[in-house]
C-alpha cells in the first residue's frame, strides 16, 4: 500500500498525517517536538509499512529544523511545500476557509499523493555543503549586522564629531570599521579628549590595530585633522553623544570580530571541497563570494535538471507572463535572494578588468540594457558555464564560455 505522510509542523508540537494512494486516512497523531516524539514519529511511519526499501515521503512547511534534518538523515524524500502552496491547495477542497493543523498535515499528505511530481525534494547535499551554507549565510548576515552598525555610528558622530569622520576618509568615504578608526575613536570618542590626546597614545594605539608601515606619519596627520577647528556641542551634551558613540563602538567591534571569525571559518571549509578549484576558477569568485555560491547551489548535481532550472532558482533568469495578446518578460522576483545578491557582486567584479565578461557586458549595455540589467544578463551565462563546468568536472575556460574574442564594443574602456 503506497502511503503518504504530511506533517504542520510547530514551535513546541507537530500534527502528522498519513493518506493512502485513494486518499483515505491511515493514520494521525500529533507528536511533541522532542526525540521521544521523533522516535513516535519513525514508529507510526513504521507500522504504515515504512521499510528501509520502500521510504514513505513526507511533506512539510520548512526546509529547517531538527525535525527535518532527522527525518533527511533516515534517506526518505523530504518535500518543503511553500505555505502559499498549501493555502492554494486547502481551497480545492473548502471554500469557508476553515483551518486546523490536522487538514493542513492531511493537504500536506495528499500534495504528495496528487502532485509530487510538480514538487522538488529537499537536496540530498554533503554534510560539508551543509555545513558551508550555514556558514556562508552567517557570514553574510555579519557582515551586514556590520553595515548597520557603522552607519549607525556615522550618523551618531555626524551629530558632534565631524572632524574624525574627515580624519578617517579616503576617495570620499569613511570606513569605520576599520581597526585603526575603531581603537582611535576608542581613544578619542569626543573633540574634548582628542584636544588631551597625545601622538603618541595615537602611534600606540595604531600599532594595536596592526598598523606596520608610516605609524608616526599617520598618527601626526590624524591628531592633527582631529585638532582642527569644528562646530561644537555644549558640553555636557558632547560628553553625553561620546558615551553613546562608544556604546555603539563595542557594538562594532562585536560584529567585525563575528565577520572575522565567520569568514575565516568560511574560506577554510569551502577550501576542503572538491569543487572548489572549479568554482573559483570563474572570473570574479573569490573564496569567500564561491563559498556563497556553493552553499546555495549544493552539491546534488540531480537537484537542477539543467542550467535553465539553475538560471531559475537564482533569479538571473526572466520570467514570460503571457494572456491573450499580453505578453511581458519582467524580470524574477520570486528567487534565492541570497544567490542573487551574490550574483550581482559576482558579475560586477568580474569586469573589473580586462576580458571577455567585460566585453560582454558592454556589448550589453551597447544593446540598451541598463547597468543592473546587463549585469544580471553576464551572472546569468555564468551560471550556465558553472552548471556545464560542474556537470563535466571541468575549470573555466574564456575561450569555451565565450568564444573566440571580438572585436571591442563601442564606449569598452581599453
Amino acid at each position: 500500500m503506497k502511503v503518504f505522510c504530511g506533517i504542520d509542523w510547530a514551535e513546541d508540537h507537530h500534527d502528522v498525517a498519513l493518506v493512502d494512494a485513494d486518499g483515505a486516512l491511515v493514520a494521525k497523531r500529533r507528536i511533541d517536538d522532542s526525540a521521544d516524539g521523533f522516535a513516535e514519529l519513525l514508529a507510526m511511519l513504521a507500522d504504515a509499512g515504512d521499510t528501509a526499501t520502500d521510504l514513505i515521503p513526507v511533506a512539510i512547511e520548512t526546509p529547517r529544523g531538527l525535525l527535518v534534518a532527522g527525518l533527511r538523515q533516515t534517506g526518505r524524500r523530504v518535500y518543503s511545500i511553500n505555505p502559499m502552496a498549501v493555502a492554494r491547495y486547502r481551497e480545492r477542497h473548502s471554500v469557508s476557509r476553515k483551518k486546523s493543523d490536522h487538514v493542513d498535515a492531511m493537504t500536506l499528505a495528499n500534495i504528495l499523493r496528487t502532485d509530487a511530481h510538480a514538487h522538488r525534494p529537499l537536496p540530498a547535499d554533503s554534510e560539508l555543503v551543509q555545513a558551508i551554507a550555514v556558514l556562508s549565510r552567517a557570514t553574510q548576515d555579519a557582515i551586514w549586522r556590520r553595515s548597520r552598525a557603522t552607519q549607525e555610528l556615522r550618523a551618531v558622530l555626524r551629530e558632534y564629531y565631524p572632524r574624525f569622520l574627515a580624519a578617517f576618509a579616503k576617495g570620499g568615504a569613511t570606513n569605520l570599521a576599520s581597526a585603526e578608526a575603531r581603537v582611535v575613536l576608542a581613544l578619542a570618542p569626543t573633540p574634548a579628549a582628542a584636544a588631551k590626546v597625545t601622538k603618541a597614545r595615537i602611534a600606540a594605539a595604531l600599532r594595536r590595530a596592526g598598523r606596520q608601515r608610516g605609524i608616526d606619519a599617520l598618527a601626526a596627520q590624524v591628531l592633527e585633522d582631529l585638532r582642527k577647528p569644528q562646530l561644537r556641542q555644549p558640553r555636557v551634551v558632547e560628553e553625553a553623544f561620546g558615551r553613546q558613540a562608544l556604546a555603539l563602538l563595542a557594538t562594532l567591534n562585536a560584529e567585525c570580530a563575528s565577520a572575522d571569525h565567520l569568514t575565516e571559518a568560511t574560506t577554510t571549509a569551502f577550501q576542503q571541497h572538491p569543487h572548489y578549484a572549479i568554482i573559483t576558477s570563474f572570473p570574479g569568485l573569490a573564496d569567500l563570494s564561491g563559498a556563497r555560491v556553493l552553499g546555495e547551489i549544493g552539491d546534488d548535481r540531480a537537484r537542477f535538471t539543467d542550467a535553465r532550472s539553475l538560471n531559475a532558482y537564482a533569479g538571473s533568469a526572466p520570467v514570460t507572463r503571457a494572456s491573450g495578446r499580453s505578453i511581458s518578460i519582467p524580470r524574477r522576483t520570486v528567487k534565492n535572494d541570497r544567490l542573487n545578491a551574490t550574483g550581482f557582486v559576482w558579475a560586477f567584479a568580474s569586469i573589473g578588468r580586462a576580458g571577455a565578461p567585460r566585453d560582454h557586458y558592454h556589448r550589453r549595455r551597447a544593446r540598451g540594457d541598463r547597468h543592473a540589467a546587463a549585469l544580471r544578463h553576464l551572472f546569468n551565462r555564468f551560471l550556465g558555464q558553472l552548471h556545464h563546468c560542474l556537470e563535466t568536472g571541468q575549470t573555466y575556460d574564456p575561450a569555451k564560455a565565450f568564444g573566440p574574442a571580438l572585436d571591442p564594443p563601442t564606449g569598452a574602456a581599453t
